[in-house]
């Protein structure tokens, strides 16, 4: 760990952190000397994560809690708390059901936007005051999908669309004090995307430009970037890592 890099003097929550790109950045950002509070449901993933982080030198919690309660998000702070204030949310945790819209039951399309909208409303209203003493940055992670129709993502799609305009929102009422910005991500080498059928991998990573798949660490490292002090004009933005995939897409 580079305990002299651009992360060094903050303390950052990364939401959905167990696995996938929320681990990645939780890496990523404690490489460059950020203390980390990982935060997910699974601490099977988790756990051993935040210790491997701590034993190559890192500084790093991690906390079992559920985005969509504001209960978590009092554990969360309570932990992030012991490093320092907040000054950086990653805003990462999804939920995900696939089923086309007639199919979806109820409760899973309120469990998927409270996930995944909800949730990133209550991180940043828990970490609001530390945001505005630090100066922070908030990064949250919404989809390609937000802005293509993709079947049996109707609820997926729908919360990352509407994280768009949250994110919008946020940072038109908090500047100059806070940034907040999204990524969208596209084809990208998740758990998720190692158990879905070969054919729909492979159909994935030929739908980009670039002719692969992305890695969770080529996701992280522009969501650090938009945490970090180079990118203190930019906010508001949304930045499409998808390997070129919206491009052939027409979008």
């Amino acid at each position: 760990m580079n305990a002299a890099a651009r992360f060094s003097d903050r303390v950052a929550v990364v939401t959905g952190a167990a696995s996938g790109i929320g681990a990645a950045t939780a890496v990523r950002l404690a490489a460059e000397g950020a203390s980390v509070v990982l935060a997910d449901i699974d601490g099977e993933r988790g756990v051993p994560l935040a210790a491997r982080i701590r034993a190559y030198g890192g500084r790093a919690a991690f906390v079992d809690a559920d985005v969509a309660d504001p209960d978590g998000w009092e554990r969360i702070v309570a932990a992030a708390h012991t490093f320092g204030p907040v000054g950086v949310l990653v805003s990462n945790a999804g939920a995900v059901e696939v089923a086309p819209a007639h199919e979806l039951s109820l409760a899973s399309w309120e469990r998927q936007l409270a996930v995944g909208l909800t949730g990133g409303f209550l991180g940043f209203r828990a970490v609001l005051p530390d945001l505005r003493e630090r100066r922070g940055a908030v990064v949250l992670t919404s989809s390609v999908h937000a802005h293509t129709g993709v079947p049996g993502h109707s609820a997926h799609s729908a919360a990352k669309g509407a994280l768009l305009s949250l994110c919008s929102q946020l940072a038109v009422e908090y500047a100059p004090e806070i940034r907040v910005n999204a990524v969208l991500p596209g084809p990208v080498r998740t758990a998720s995307w190692e158990e879905a059928p070969r054919e729909e991998r492979e159909r994935g990573a030929a739908g980009t430009a670039v002719g692969r798949a992305g890695k969770p660490e080529e996701v992280a490292a522009a969501i650090a970037f938009l945490a970090a002090d180079e990118a203190s004009f930019i906010t508001g933005a949304s930045l499409v890592v998808d390997g070129g995939w919206s491009v052939l897409k027409g979008q």
